[in-house]
């Protein structure tokens, strides 16, 4: 099913979309760069109109969300495409397909909602591929769901013009950045887009009071440089961020680098001993062996508020937003 898309303008016979800073320029008959965009009859539609390609119940802490109703659920929903192209996408298979190559049933945003609320499950999730390249589609689920007073969550590297990104007001409520990188050209390289963009994206959230997390996929020989990363968490103290919740991640070998070995635990314990050194207060490590990293500790005593075991919550010490120990305010979305 197709839908007359939204953000786009025409220039001599130029269909240039304005969803995303890619600003694709096209022709009759032609796709954009997410695959999901295509101009018919002098009009550009989105493909991914009422078309997941997955649909899946998730713990809140694998999009990852670790300060944002810890242990709840999410229904996770994808479509085909993405409007990134990075060398290392663990679900390339269907971010880097259209989404006729993924046939799947179709669902209005109605009926997704339904789920959510027939699953006992309060917190939608857009992700495993970029929801800018389905954008028109999340957004009229979100709608849908603010009105039964479901979650909306973005799970998302940030790529998108600052209208589309403001029209979400009220409609999410949460969002993981995934800040790959802060070098412009290493952007490019492994990402095919730029850094400036989704660094707007960040103040813009927060600026809307949606709850942000930073992931940071730690790979070996591209974004491991200390003085890169040290680079990174100076932006984020300076710029009001040391207190969002940041993930770092372990790279393990897949899709364009595949030849790449694994990162080793030791530098993702030197990224994060970083940006402690910079002024974050919650740091977390992912994809690595046992539960280091996991807990959420007080930034204040220094005690665990909230015990992991992989996704699972195995201690809460929070009274509310404060840490029964010292009453100190822990950041987040508790209640």
């Amino acid at each position: 099913m197709i839908k007359e898309a939204q953000f786009y303008s025409s220039e001599s016979g130029i269909i240039i979309c304005e969803l995303c800073p890619n600003n694709c320029h096209l022709k009759e008959g032609q796709f954009s760069s997410c695959h999901t965009r295509k101009v018919q009859h002098g009009k550009l539609y989105t493909l991914a109109w009422n078309n997941p390609c997955a649909l899946h119940l998730d713990p809140i802490e694998k999009k990852p969300l670790y300060h944002f109703f810890p242990g709840s659920k999410t229904l996770s929903i994808s479509t085909a495409g993405c409007n990134l192209q990075c060398l290392n996408c663990q679900n390339n298979t269907i971010s880097q397909v259209a989404p006729k190559e993924k046939s799947s049933p179709q669902y209005a945003a109605a009926e997704i909602v339904k789920k959510a609320i027939d699953a006992d499950v309060q917190i939608i999730a857009y992700t495993y591929t970029d929801p800018v390249a389905y954008y028109e589609y999340m957004q009229s689920i979100a709608r849908e769901a603010v009105q039964k007073n479901i979650q909306n969550v973005l799970v998302t590297a940030g790529y998108i013009n600052e209208q589309p990104l403001r029209q979400l007001s009220g409609l999410i409520q949460a969002g993981n950045i995934d800040l790959k990188c802060f070098d412009n050209d290493m952007y490019h390289k492994l990402n095919s887009c730029s850094l400036e963009p989704v660094l707007n994206s960040l103040q813009v959230m927060k600026e809307m009071g949606i709850w942000i997390e930073i992931t940071n996929l730690i790979i070996p020989g591209w974004n491991d440089s200390p003085a890169m990363i040290s680079k990174m968490y100076d932006w984020l103290v300076s710029h009001g961020f040391s207190d969002t919740p940041l993930h770092f991640s372990k790279f393990f070998p897949t899709y364009k680098l595949a030849h790449l070995s694994p990162t080793p635990v030791k530098a993702i314990e030197t990224a994060r001993q970083i940006a402690l050194d910079a002024g974050m207060k919650y740091v977390y490590l992912g994809n690595v062996s046992g539960d280091l990293g996991a807990n959420t500790l007080c930034p204040m005593c220094g005690k665990t508020v909230i015990a992991r075991k992989g996704y699972s919550i195995t201690a809460n010490h929070l009274e509310g937003n404060l840490c029964k120990f010292c009453k100190t305010q822990i950041a987040g979305v508790f209640a």
